[in-house]
C-alpha cells in the first residue's frame, strides 16, 4: 500500500516522502521505514504527535491505502495566550478591533 509522510520542520517547509508499506502496518512503522530521525531531532514515536488526514492517531494506528500521515510540531506559545498579547497591544476601547462603534451599540458590534 502507498502512504504519504508529510513533517514541517519549520513554518513554511515541508517534507513530503511517499512509502510503500506492506497491508496493515502502524505509524511507528512508517516512520521507521522513512529514516526521518534525524529530521524528527531524535523523538521516539511515543513523543511525536502524529495525525492522519488532519486527525490526531496514535503510534499504533494502523495505516491504509492512500492516508496521509502528518507528523506535528509542538506549539511555541498558546494560542489562547497568543491572542490575549495581541488583543493587549491593540489597546483597550481606543484602537483595534472596538475603536468604531455605531451609537447605542453593544461592546464589540
Amino acid at each position: 500500500m502507498r502512504v504519504t509522510l508529510v513533517h514541517s520542520p519549520a513554518p513554511r517547509e515541508a517534507n513530503e516522502l511517499e512509502l510503500a508499506l506492506p497491508e496493515g502496518a502502524s505509524v511507528r512503522e512508517a516512520l521507521e521505514r522513512a529514516g526521518w530521525q534525524d529530521q524528527l531531532q531524535g523523538l521516539a514515536a511515543e513523543q511525536l504527535t502524529a495525525g492522519i488526514w488532519g486527525r490526531k492517531t496514535t503510534a499504533d494506528a494502523e495505516l491504509r491505502e492512500g492516508d496521509r500521515l502528518e507528523i506535528y510540531r509542538g506549539l511555541r506559545v498558546d494560542p489562547k495566550v497568543a491572542r490575549r498579547e495581541r488583543f493587549v497591544g491593540q489597546g483597550a476601547r481606543g484602537a483595534g478591533l472596538f475603536s468604531k462603534r455605531r451609537p447605542n451599540s453593544k461592546a464589540g458590534y
